[in-house]
């Protein structure tokens, strides 16, 4: 590829196809918008394949909460799946609405009025209570599962209203944590400035995010209180901001409150850093690196100097397996069963995770991703490698990895539909045309 100085003609109808293409891949806005309608036309078997699951899962599993979201669920879902027979664009939207108002919205409602959650909402609540009165959201001498906070500081802010507040439907952590991904999502798929607007035929944010929330992988969570949520919902906003050209700051608060809740949001710092240093330059970078920082920081660095013992017990042993107390995360992955059946498998296990780190930080210096897209599926792989080794695990971590990868590749979504927005290049010197970035 040759790049003169001066003038540039303006690129063929072709060459913009290319030029707006979807993440690294080199795949076309209409390759997009063509799968897309394809997608469309199969909504109904979707959504009644959902229903199926949720139906599955009310009449075998063994778990209150889990029977509720599937039977609520089933009838969202089936309803879904009726609507989208219409065919037209209204009626995928009605259907989006129903699955959303079935999977999420109606069991999360009655999960709270009845009080029925899992383990990690009460533990939640218990550590924003025990940081407004103690100034530390972990017990000083856990002794039971549920006494153990696995969770940095920043999640307790979760369990705040209900401790300032008493208990009530409004004060329960589930409904914070729906809020906060629910609004991550929105702004992560909202149009950047001085993009070209949608087509007419588009999905917009609103659709796009029920669509995604009512997935059952997100929609049980969401129902039930999973913590991940949130978490990964601030993680897609900072890579999309990250993708936006602003001065880096917004991507970075952004990425420093994913890392102020949950161990497993720190990979993101790196891979978003080296988006930024590969698209948009040191200073943007330095600044979105500052930024996160200022929040990651002040947010864990005082839990954990005021009791260094606890915040080890509570944060670093207990995940790992080797808190004193039987871990609940005993999904039948690999790092799981080498430390459950293998002499010395929880070490083997932590020196495999290591690996694996040290491998996905080479591959960042190798080969940074340039696009949103790449860096999403590089933080994807991380994630889904760690998850898959770590001595404690449990399969409902993998949201993590799965709404990362899917969120800026689905033909639904705005960070597809819109390419142009969300495929960067890297910045050019004065006089030339940017370079178009290559395989991220």
């Amino acid at each position: 590829m040759t790049i003169t100085k001066g003038a540039v003609p303006p690129p063929s109808r072709t060459a913009r196809g290319v030029l707006t293409g979807v993440g690294h891949l080199g795949r076309s806005a209409p390759s997009a918008l063509s799968s897309y309608g394809t997608v469309a036309r199969w909504a109904w078997a979707y959504w009644l394949a959902c229903a199926g699951f949720a139906l599955t899962l009310a009449v075998t599993t063994g778990l209150g909460p889990h029977r509720v979201w599937g039977s609520c669920a089933a009838a969202g879902y089936a309803t879904a799946a009726v609507l989208t027979l219409g065919g037209d664009r209204s009626w995928r939207r009605a259907g989006a609405v129903a699955a959303l108002v079935g999977a999420v919205v109606v069991p999360l409602v009655v999960l709270v009025v009845s009080g029925a959650a899992q383990s990690e909402v009460g533990v939640v609540e218990r550590s924003g209570d025990l940081l407004l009165h103690s100034g530390s959201p972990y017990l000083p001498d856990p002794v039971r599962t549920v006494d153990f906070n696995p969770y940095l500081p920043g999640m307790a802010l979760f369990g705040l209203p209900r401790a300032l507040f008493g208990a009530g439907p409004l004060t329960d952590a589930r409904v914070w944590f729906c809020a906060a991904f629910l609004a991550c999502m929105v702004f992560a798929a909202r149009r950047p400035a001085g993009a070209s607007r949608p087509r007419p035929s588009s999905v917009g944010p609103a659709t796009a995010v029920a669509s995604l929330a009512a997935f059952p992988a997100v929609a049980l969570p969401l129902a039930v209180g999973g913590v991940d949520l949130p978490v990964v919902g601030l993680m897609c906003l900072g890579l999309a901001l990250a993708g936006r050209r602003g001065s880096g700051t917004a991507a970075g608060l952004a990425m420093g409150a994913a890392a102020a809740l949950k161990w497993t949001a720190w990979p993101l710092l790196p891979v978003g850093l080296v988006l930024l240093a590969v698209t948009t330059g040191r200073r943007t970078t330095l600044r979105a690196a500052v930024a996160a920082l200022s929040v990651a920081v002040p947010a864990v660095l005082p839990v954990a100097l005021a009791d260094r013992h606890a915040f080890v017990e509570h944060v670093v042993l207990f995940p790992l397996g080797e808190g004193g107390v039987r871990s609940p995360a005993t999904s039948p992955l690999p790092g799981h069963l080498l430390a459950a059946h293998v002499p010395g498998g929880s070490v083997l296990a932590t020196v495999a995770l290591v690996a694996a780190a040290l491998g996905m930080a080479l591959s960042l210096l190798i080969r940074p991703p340039r696009t949103v897209r790449a860096a999403a599926d590089r933080l994807a792989v991380g994630l889904g490698l760690a998850i898959c080794l770590m001595p404690a695990t449990r399969f409902g971590y993998l949201v993590l990895p799965l709404v990362l990868a899917a969120w800026f590749r689905l033909p639904w979504s705005p960070a597809v539909r819109r390419a142009s927005a969300y495929s960067v290049a890297p910045p050019a010197d004065a006089g030339q045309p940017a370079c178009v970035s290559g395989p991220g």
